[in-house]
Parts: C-alpha cells; sequence; structure tokens
C-alpha cells in the first residue's frame, strides 16, 4: 500500500515562485495546491487537510502573518513556513512569536528549502497524533457534557446511546444537582431530533396558572394583561424535545392536561378554541422518590406510565468519587477562563478534601465550590484557604478515610483510629463500636502507636 503524499499549499501573488516551487516539490513527491492571496488560501484550508503553508509575508487581503492569526482563531491546525523578499530581524522575531514554523527570505535557497519541510512535517505529525490521543482521552472520561468515567456514569452513558434514537419517553431521577437536564440534552443531540429545538421548562419555578401558561401559551385577550398571543412550550419543541424538570412538583390539575396532550398529541392554548397538534418527544425529570409520590397522590400514576417508558437514574457524586478530580479540573479550566485567571491546578491537600467530603449539594455544589475557589484564590493553586469553612471543618466528619500507597499496615491502621475518635468527638467507647473491637483492645492500640 502506497504512502499517502502529503499536502503542501503554496500562498504567494507571484505566479513565477508558485511556479518555481512547485515544481521541485513536486519531484520530491510532495502534494502540491496554490493560492494567490491569504483569502483564497483560508478557503482551500477550510476544505482541505493541508499538512504544510509557504506562505509569502507581504500579500494583497491577507499577509502572511495575518493568514496564520486567521487560522489560528479558527482552530485550523497546520504548520507555516514564512517567505519572504523583505526579511528583517524584527520581522522573522515577529512571526517566530506568531507561531510560524520557520522563516526564509527570498531567492529561496532550494536545498535548505527541502532541508526544512521534512521537519515542519514531522512536527505536525506529532501535533496532530497528540490531539488525537487528547481527544481519546476526552471521549474516555466525558459523554457530550457529561464528565465521568466510573462505572456508574459508564453505564448512564450506555443507556443514553440506547435509548436516543427511539421514540419511548424517559423520565430521570436523581438527587438535586446530580446533572438531570444534561442527561436529557444528551439524549437530544443523540437522537434524530436534535436538528429540532430542546425546550426546559422548571415545574417547581411556576406557580400552577403560570405554569400552564407557560406549557400551553395563551390567546390574545385570554387573561388581564394578554395583550398579544404567546405560544408555549409544546408549540416552541414541535418536532423537537421538551424537558420538565422537577415533574413531581406540578399540581394534578397540571398533569392530567399533560396527559391529555401525550394520549391525543393536540392542545389548545388558554382562551383558545382552535386545537393545536404538536410532534414532541417527553424527558421529564424529578429528585422525588416515583413510589412515594405515587402513593400519596402527588404524582398521577398513569402519567407516570406514559412518561416513564424508560427511567434512568442518577448517581450521588459521593457513590462516584473517583470522578470528582476529573470535574474539579473540567470546573477549573472552565473558570479560569470566565474569570480570566491562570490558576494551574489544585493543591494534593485540597484534592483530599474534595474526595472524602460526601458532596450532598453533588456535581453542583463542586462546581459553586470551584468558582468561589477560583475568584477568592491570590496564587497559581487552589489550596484549603480557598475553599468554603463547611468544607473544610466537615472534612472529619464525613466518614471517609484516605490512604497513601505505600503505607504500612500499622499507619493505616493508626490513621483509621484516630479518625474514627474525631468522627466520634473522642468518645472511645462508640469509637471502639464502630471498630470492632473492645475498649480495651482500643486503649491498647492508643498505647502502642503512643497516642495521647
Amino acid at each position: 500500500m502506497s504512502k499517502k503524499k502529503e499536502k503542501i499549499l503554496i500562498v504567494d501573488d507571484e505566479e513565477y515562485i508558485i511556479e518555481g516551487l512547485t515544481t521541485i516539490l513536486e519531484n520530491e513527491n510532495y502534494q502540491v495546491d496554490a493560492a494567490t492571496d491569504g483569502a483564497q488560501a483560508i478557503k482551500k484550508l477550510e476544505k482541505d487537510q493541508i499538512d504544510l503553508v509557504l506562505a509569502d509575508l507581504v500579500m494583497p487581503k491577507l499577509d502572511g502573518l495575518q493568514l496564520l492569526h486567521e487560522l489560528q482563531s479558527r482552530d485550523i491546525f497546520t504548520e507555516v513556513i514564512i517567505i519572504t523578499g523583505q526579511g528583517t530581524i524584527d520581522s522573522a522575531v515577529k512571526a517566530m512569536k506568531a507561531g510560524v514554523y520557520d522563516y526564509l527570505t527570498k531567492p529561496i535557497e532550494t536545498e535548505r528549502l527541502l532541508s526544512i519541510i521534512p521537519k515542519a512535517l514531522e512536527h505536525h505529525r506529532l501535533v496532530m497524533s497528540n490531539r488525537k490521543l487528547k481527544q481519546i482521552v476526552r471521549n474516555l472520561t466525558r459523554y457530550e457534557e457529561i464528565i465521568g468515567q466510573s462505572s456508574q456514569m459508564r453505564e448512564i452513558y450506555r443507556m443514553i446511546d440506547a435509548v436516543a434514537d427511539s421514540t419511548a419517553n424517559v423520565i430521570i431521577t436523581g438527587e438535586s444537582g446530580t446533572g438531570k437536564e444534561l442527561v436529557a440534552r444528551a439524549i437530544h443531540n443523540k437522537s434524530g431530533r436534535a436538528s429540532g429545538p430542546f425546550i426546559a421548562i422548571n415545574c417547581a419555578a411556576f406557580p400552577k396558572e403560570i405554569l400552564e401558561n407557560e406549557l400551553f401559551g395563551h390567546e390574545s385577550g385570554a387573561f388581564t394583561g394578554a395583550l398579544k398571543e404567546k405560544a408555549g412550550c409544546f408549540e416552541l419543541a414541535h418536532k423537537g424535545t421538551l424537558f420538565l424538570d422537577e415533574l413531581g412538583e406540578m399540581s394534578l390539575e397540571t398533569q392530567t392536561k399533560i396527559l391529555r396532550v401525550l394520549e391525543e398529541r393536540r392542545f389548545r392554548r388558554l382562551g383558545g378554541k382552535k386545537e393545536i397538534s404538536v410532534d414532541v418527544r417527553i424527558i421529564s425529570a424529578t429528585n422525588r422518590k416515583i413510589r412515594q409520590a405515587i402513593e400519596e397522590k402527588t404524582l398521577r400514576e398513569d402519567l407516570y406510565y406514559r412518561l416513564c417508558v424508560i427511567e434512568i437514574e442518577l448517581p450521588p457524586l459521593h457513590e462516584r468519587l473517583g470522578d470528582v478530580p476529573l470535574l474539579s479540573l473540567e470546573f477549573l479550566k472552565n473558570f479560569n477562563e470566565k474569570n480570566n485567571k491562570k490558576i494551574k491546578g489544585i493543591s494534593p491537600k485540597c484534592m483530599d478534601i474534595f474526595n472524602s467530603y460526601t458532596w450532598p449539594g453533588n456535581v453542583r455544589e463542586l462546581k459553586n465550590v470551584i468558582e468561589r475557589a477560583v475568584i477568592l484564590s491570590r496564587g497559581d493553586t487552589l489550596e484549603i484557604e480557598d475553599l468554603p469553612p463547611r468544607i473544610v471543618n466537615t472534612d472529619k466528619k464525613t466518614g471517609y478515610v484516605n490512604f497513601q500507597l505505600g503505607s504500612t499496615i500499622e499507619v493505616c491502621e493508626r490513621d483509621f483510629i484516630l479518625r474514627t475518635l474525631e468522627y466520634t468527638n473522642n468518645n472511645k467507647t462508640h469509637a471502639a463500636k464502630i471498630l470492632g473491637i473492645s475498649l480495651k483492645t482500643l486503649h491498647n492500640k492508643l498505647n502502642q502507636y503512643q497516642v495521647k
């Protein structure tokens, strides 16, 4: 199988330069294309994979450096070698700082050109290979906008893949802050409805009358203040997905109206006489125990069965603590950009606290903690003093103990006993009971480790 020819684009406004370079490069078995200005080059680079660009510094429309900046802004990666007949030290330094691979002056020495090109192409291969590896790692640790590589999250990804292209309604359950809307968006984006709208509404955010107006819309004059007609969420989500968040907070009367829409696929706006037909897939979510809500008559059982063809249950963050470092670093990166900060990482002590805290507010709480720490941090690393007191002060009460690999059994046992005593506020009787040993054995252990 023959090796694929590497493609080089020559960008110069002088035809004889293009012709001369084309002859040289084709004789070396490179695939060659040409453009007479920077703007034409951009169009070619957007349509085709180019491994190397030889660009004149001075050209109409876009010069060589402007071409480079335009490529960088569009995230089009290719190596660039600048060629010019107006070479100076200053222009060479400026070009190298901007990110060009090298800088040649006219008249071009063929030997020098042919010695530089293989090195530039090798650098391009290495960078592209690195980008692919990063993308592979990214794909292993995230799914759409959901981050996590724990076994629980991989199972969630599998379920999303399985249900996305079906027509089934889906209900997502889980504690507040676990990312139910992200899962709903992922299902939509992976489905055949991805080109249609994704409309989300939090049912707990509105009183009954306002919620119905948001869901079904109204006609002009339907009530005082209704000066013009308004489309509701069902209309807006036509040919797409409607996400009903906090379904359990909806009144039974509103639930009845939604059940009718599901059965008949049509509805009337408030104050309207005309029935509007809609094609909508519904994904709903609740942080309440569904069986309990049905037994308490706060959720209609028939509505539940219409909405819950598939149920996806999201785990709380404390059940997938292995994902905390991934989430923390992703949030750090995002809030660095948002707040124009350059914090490089999270200190080990800080990460230890993250890994042992129970996160009652789940991923949303972790995100808020990182945002606060980024804003308050004055160093280049997030430290314990950047964390809110509730995170730091409750670390001893979390019920988790971390051990460093390489520690001896004696060290682990000593730390475990001490953390258990901290957990019980130094109540030795309670600590001995938790440890499953007698009070006498606990005292012996404390004496053995010379702990007062």
